[in-house]
């Protein structure tokens, strides 16, 4: 038989819990429970001013901004309706039924304010990442490090060729370009001397010009992150113009701050073939941290069929080198380009030479080092190790990282401008991605009851 209509609403008075509308096992209880935000409000005091009317609670706008990461809910508009809508996203915010939502301007106002002059965002990250170190998901035998790029707010249609800009006053009071202009002029600006963007975005100068996104060119900024390979913890992040030097840069960066922040070294970091430079290897190592990175030695690249550097041979006590006919290539111990030091036979020696056809058509033969070649050496030798294959093998899991960003928690394309805007969207990314962790760990949800 079917039953009658129901769900008048009729009543004039209703007895009703919040508490008691959220199911033991939701999501957003179970992060609750790992969440400790009681230390915010005395963070961001000497934020706030002493006078005036009361503003909005800071960790009500923080408990929102994780139920928006939690949920790919990336519109600020978006977010303050379905909080005003959604009972669970109401009692994790701590809000009651008549409460009222905060305006979604007022997060644009403390997120480009108070929450960027104090780096809240990233204390917020800390936080859970201590909670994970308290929980035991984070150690200090192996980490990875890596780079994913997302794409910036900046339209690929619309873009100037070089670097130069007149920035016209109306330009110049958007955030995002006097951000870059003050950064010009700073000790770290966001470009090189020595290499010059060939295309820059009139509406976030910051972005770099990259064919290694999604698209085949556009704008884009790159999430860099030191994660824990044993439970995939993300132990730092930071976000950079998309290009190889700034993301090797910020991998040393992201490694200082951890062991200055948490105490942690790790034993042994993996990384692709970007992270196999001479200097990065020759940093890890004075570090005492084994690299197991793939070495690429492309110095005798197109050596067509002639001997490579390999036949000759380096007596590290005279530094010089010996080549396969028994002469020397000495140094003048010039670096160029920062890196690389050059050894030269005399032209004597190559004259007379009966090698001379299968080692060069020069005047005399000359042999590239780095002037890291040792640790390149080293790494080198530790490729195709047991220890190597298997740190390879856990490094995937940074990469499920970046998957879950892009896919789960609609990472591909940033909302705010600016490197300091990609700066606080990837800490909230990266936060919610731990406490998913955290909460998998810690916060086991109680059996579902069974119904006979």
């Amino acid at each position: 038989m079917m039953g009658p209509a129901v769900g008048g609403q009729d009543s004039l008075f209703y007895e009703f819990n919040l508490e008691d509308r959220i199911p033991a096992d939701h999501f957003l209880r179970r992060i609750d429970a790992v969440l400790d935000l009681s230390w915010l409000r005395g963070e961001l005091s000497p934020y706030y001013s002493h006078t005036g009317c009361p503003s909005i609670d800071p960790e009500l706008m923080i408990r929102m901004l994780i139920v928006g990461y939690c949920y790919s809910i990336r519109s600020d508009r978006q977010l303050c309706e379905d909080v005003d809508l959604n009972l669970a996203y109401r009692w994790f915010c701590r809000l009651g039924l008549e409460d009222k939502i905060p305006h979604h301007s007022s997060f644009s106002v403390n997120r480009h304010g108070r929450f960027r002059d104090s780096d809240i965002l990233r204390k917020v990250f800390e936080e859970t990442v201590c909670g994970c170190m308290t929980a035991g998901l984070i150690g200090s035998e192996g980490f990875a490090v890596d780079a994913s790029v997302i794409e910036a707010d900046a339209s690929r249609f619309q873009r100037i060729k070089g670097s130069e800009i007149e920035w016209s006053e109306k330009q110049l009071a958007r955030r995002a370009i006097k951000e870059y202009v003050d950064a010009l002029e700073s000790e770290t600006p966001p470009t090189k001397p020595k290499q010059k963007p060939k295309a820059m975005s009139p509406s976030d100068p910051a972005a770099a010009w990259t064919t290694r996104g999604r698209n085949k060119v556009m704008f884009g900024y790159s999430l860099n992150y030191l994660i824990d390979m044993e439970h995939a913890v993300i132990v730092e992040v930071e976000a950079t113009p998309t290009n190889l030097a700034a993301e090797v840069d910020a991998a040393e960066s992201m490694m200082e701050r951890c062991e200055e922040r948490f105490d942690l070294k790790p034993d042994r970091i993996a990384g692709d073939v970007a992270y196999g430079t001479g200097k990065m290897l020759g940093w890890l190592i004075d570090r005492d941290i084994v690299p197991h990175v793939p070495v690429w030695d492309r110095s005798d690249a197109g050596a067509d069929g002639k001997f490579t550097r390999a036949d000759f041979t380096y007596d590290k006590d005279r530094d010089i080198y010996i080549c396969p006919g028994g002469k020397e290539l000495k140094t003048s111990g010039t670096v160029y380009d920062g890196t690389t030091l050059k050894y030269n036979a005399k032209r004597s020696d190559c004259r007379d030479c009966s090698l001379k056809r299968q080692c060069t058509t020069a005047d005399n033969r000359r042999v590239a080092r780095d002037v890291n070649q040792e640790a390149r050496d080293h790494t080198q030798a530790l490729m195709g190790t047991e220890a190597y294959n298997q740190s390879a093998i856990d490094r995937k899991q940074i990469e499920r990282l970046f998957g879950e960003a892009k896919r789960h928690l609609s990472m591909t394309r940033l909302r705010l401008r600016g490197l300091t805007g990609a700066h606080d969207e990837f800490l909230l990314t990266a936060t919610v991605q731990n406490l998913k962790r955290l909460v998998a760990r810690v916060a086991i949800p109680p059996p579902r009851a069974v119904i006979a």
